[in-house]
């Protein structure tokens, strides 16, 4: 406190009293810009509310923006002028004075009659016409406001739309069709802005049948204010001086793909390596199969230009991942009367064999601290026809070093891993075949293998072996499927050592410690199916708001028991035990862009999984947790459930943080702003947690931990929140989040808010409720 009284008052009070001394460094008859005021007048037809809004709307499009003041001090400004000028301008005061200094910004009554004319101008594109704006500069003592006032009139309403064709031709009919889809509504508010998304809209409805070379500029909105009642009449109209080739429709002549360096050589067309179809393929070294062309470029010889086929078909080649550039052009076919198009299609092939290491490194909160390197292999068109085999080898290494654990070795884990996925852009099936027509994308079929092995030295090495095969495709750009008819996954435990054994059945063991320790010595095999789909409608023209929907199901077990055959009391494959459970996933997240730097994000997070026949419960690995830098950021990450449970501190120093369940309810809220260029702040909230379907013998949770899903689920939910800061770059998002706890669920059940337990001076208080999340790219 003796510091703040020190130092810092007189400091800031030296500055407010040295404040006019800024005004002895300016130029003659110049006076400092301190900024603008707008004052409306509004006619008494026109809300005050909606003032108020025009005002707030109106303040950000007035410049110049004065210069940055503490205090009412611009402190810039006078650093700006107390280093002077450098005698260079790369020297070391030369880049202090750009970084911490501001050239003035002198007051111009030019400008202030500017942005009157901009005020008024944008009161008329938003339909407040007939409204006025007038400015004026306030001077004193060499400092000068901008004074704006504002005749506000009411705003006008659309009251009727037309779309006017002058003859019955092809472009007309087609024109005409294209206002069941308009933008401009009866009976909302004329803006101009609606109007150029309405001509943009038109152009892309025109370029859907064909009509090339048409352009939004070649429509003109005329709208007839000349009404009472503030109300507009608007015709959509052809430009008079529109050329000829915007109205006619296009057709597809010769399609070709160039495989090069792609560049276009004067005696390339002589050189077809290869056909499929209509397309003509240009590939000097014969890599790539035509096939595959034929399938990503949806054009044929005779099709009519369609605009989303075009799109379309450069999507399709660049998602084949097999080209550095992929360009696109057309010609219009000379001397030819008829309008016919040549398509070209210009790639640039990428390295066929890759090679890349990873090193990184990974701080749990369970006081491991971990390490992994990996190369991945990657070898493009190993077939030629764009398939990708990637090869993925890791070693990872987490090593306890802090908390109490039961021996000096006990939580040390070691990993090895080792995948291969071979990728083909077709469905690989012999009764399906590429419409080009009605697929947004090339489906995309995937195989995929790979062995883990995780050890915890001195207690156990588990082995797992997995099989996919599946299929994933997206018809158009709202909805995405994957579908997986073979889910093969094999565990198996090996090399278990008796300090595991002694410490499961310790004094100090409890019952959730050996069940554990009896699903660890389990071989287990999982053979089922999963379908998953992704709804990301497109946000509506102007629309703030934008949602995605995604769904799951998981079931294990039904293909399995064709084969079964009757164990010890449980049904086996291969002499091996499978699962047998079904599992549904759904999340929503809604999204609303509240100002141009102010986004308000919602994610709701529902899962259920209900084990039968063999299974007590989902396999852990697919079980739910919560917690954690991408769920409840208030409490680490599986640390939270079943219901009211709280994991013990013995199963913690052997499993690590292992609760898990499977029902999941979770919401998060959070607010996110744009402070500058490259960072970005954040205030959020998250609740839920996880439960168990059902006990595995009515005794394995205490009734008192409420594991289980019953109707009174609510009273089991954790809460908490805190504040974020984001550092943006071009390249990733690196996410800081600080939270919170505000109700913790293993509590009693009236001790549960914790808002009264607040203690962020205590240092016992923070280190056990503060959680800092390290992550890259948003939670959601």
């Amino acid at each position: 406190m003796t510091f703040r009284v020190s130092y810092i008052f007189p400091v800031l009070s030296s500055l407010l009293l040295t404040g006019c001394s800024v005004s002895r460094y300016l130029p003659a008859n110049e006076s400092l810009y301190i900024g603008a005021e707008v004052k409306m007048m509004p006619d008494s037809n026109v809300a005050a509310k909606v003032a108020k809004t025009v005002k707030a709307e109106l303040e950000p499009i007035l410049r110049p923006k004065p210069n940055k003041v503490i205090l009412g001090f611009p402190y810039k400004v006078w650093m700006y002028y107390f280093l002077g000028e450098p005698k260079k301008e790369k020297s070391f005061k030369g880049w202090f004075r750009k970084k911490f200094g501001e050239p003035p910004v002198f007051a111009s009554k030019r400008t202030v009659t500017t942005n009157s004319l901009v005020i008024t101008g944008y009161l008329n594109n938003e339909g407040y016409f007939r409204s006025n704006a007038a400015g004026e500069l306030m001077e004193k003592k060499r400092l000068a406001k901008a004074i704006y006032t504002v005749g506000l009139r009411k705003r006008y309403t659309i009251k009727s739309v037309e779309f006017v064709t002058k003859d019955t031709s092809v472009f007309s009919k087609n024109l005409k069709l294209t206002q069941k889809n308009t933008l401009l509504k009866e009976g909302q508010p004329y803006r101009l802005s609606v109007i150029e998304e309405e001509r943009s809209r038109i152009e892309r409805d025109l370029k859907k049948h064909g009509f090339y070379y048409f352009r939004p500029d070649y429509l003109i909105v005329k709208a007839d204010t000349n009404l009472s009642n503030y109300q507009t009449n608007l015709s959509v109209e052809l430009k008079p001086n529109t050329t000829q080739l915007a109205l006619k429709t296009y057709f597809i002549q010769n399609i070709y793909v160039i495989s090069d360096d792609g560049r276009l050589k004067k005696d390339t067309l002589a050189g077809i390596t290869g056909r499929r179809g209509s397309i003509r393929v240009i590939d000097a070294a014969q890599a790539y199969r035509p096939r595959i062309f034929y399938d990503a470029i949806g054009f044929r010889r005779g099709t009519l230009y369609n605009s989303e086929l075009h799109d379309v078909s450069l999507s399709r080649l660049i998602n084949l991942k097999n080209f550095k550039f992929v360009k696109n052009q057309f010609e219009l076919l000379p001397r030819s009367d008829s309008a016919l198009l040549d398509v070209y299609y210009y790639l640039t092939p990428l390295k066929k064999k890759t090679l890349r290491a990873e090193i990184s490194a990974v701080t749990k909160s369970n006081n491991l601290t971990g390490s992994q390197i990996g190369l991945t292999w990657l070898n493009r068109n190993l077939f030629r026809s764009a398939e990708q085999l990637r090869l993925n080898a890791n070693v990872g290494l987490d090593v306890q070093l802090g908390g109490r654990s039961i021996n000096k070795n006990v939580s040390n884990f070691y990993r090895t891993s080792f995948e291969a996925e071979l990728s083909f852009p077709r469905f690989v099936l012999p009764f399906y075949r590429v419409r080009p027509e009605r697929n947004q994308t090339l489906p995309k079929t995937t195989l995929t293998t790979g062995f883990e092995r995780l050890t915890q030295q001195g207690l156990y090495t588990q082995t797992s072996v997995k099989l996919n095969w599946g299929y994933s495709w997206r018809k158009n750009t709202e909805i995405e499927h994957s579908f997986l008819p073979i889910a093969l996954n094999v565990v198996q435990p090996s090399n278990i050592s008796p300090a595991l054994v002694d410490s499961i059945f310790s004094t100090n063991a409890t019952l959730q410690d050996i069940q554990r320790y009896f699903r660890i010595l389990e071989n287990r095999l999982i053979l089922g199916a999963q379908y998953n789909i992704t709804y990301t409608p497109t946000p509506r023209p102007l629309s703030k708001n934008s949602f995605v929907m995604l769904g799951g199901i998981d079931i294990a077990g039904n293909i399995a028991g064709l084969f079964s055959k009757k164990g010890d009391n449980v049904r086996e494959v291969f002499g091996v035990p499978y699962e047998q459970y079904a599992r549904f996933d759904a999340e929503v997240r809604y999204y609303r862009n509240i100002s141009p730097k102010l986004r308000w994000a919602n994610r709701i997070l529902t899962g259920v999984g209900i084990p039968y026949g063999n299974s007590l419960s989902l396999p852990q690995f697919k079980q739910y947790f919560a917690g954690g830098t991408n769920g409840i950021r208030a409490f680490r990450a599986r640390t939270l459930g079943p219901g009211s449970y709280q994991q013990g501190p013995l199963t913690s120093s052997i499993f690590g943080n292992a609760s898990f369940g499977d029902i999941r309810l979770e919401a998060n809220s959070e607010l996110r702003w744009r402070i500058s260029q490259y960072f970005e702040g954040a205030m959020f909230a998250d609740a839920g947690n996880i439960w168990m379907y059902r006990d595995f013998d009515d005794s394995f949770y205490p009734p008192e931990d409420n594991a289980v899903f019953t109707n009174e689920f609510y009273k089991q939910i954790a809460v908490g929140g805190g504040l974020g800061l984001r550092i943006v770059t071009p390249f990733v998002l690196l996410r800081f989040d600080l939270a919170v706890p505000f109700r913790k669920p293993w509590l009693p059940e009236n001790e549960r808010w914790v808002f009264n337990q607040f203690a962020p001076r205590s240092k016992p208080w923070r280190k056990e409720n503060l959680v800092l999340n390290i992550a890259v790219g948003y939670s959601f």
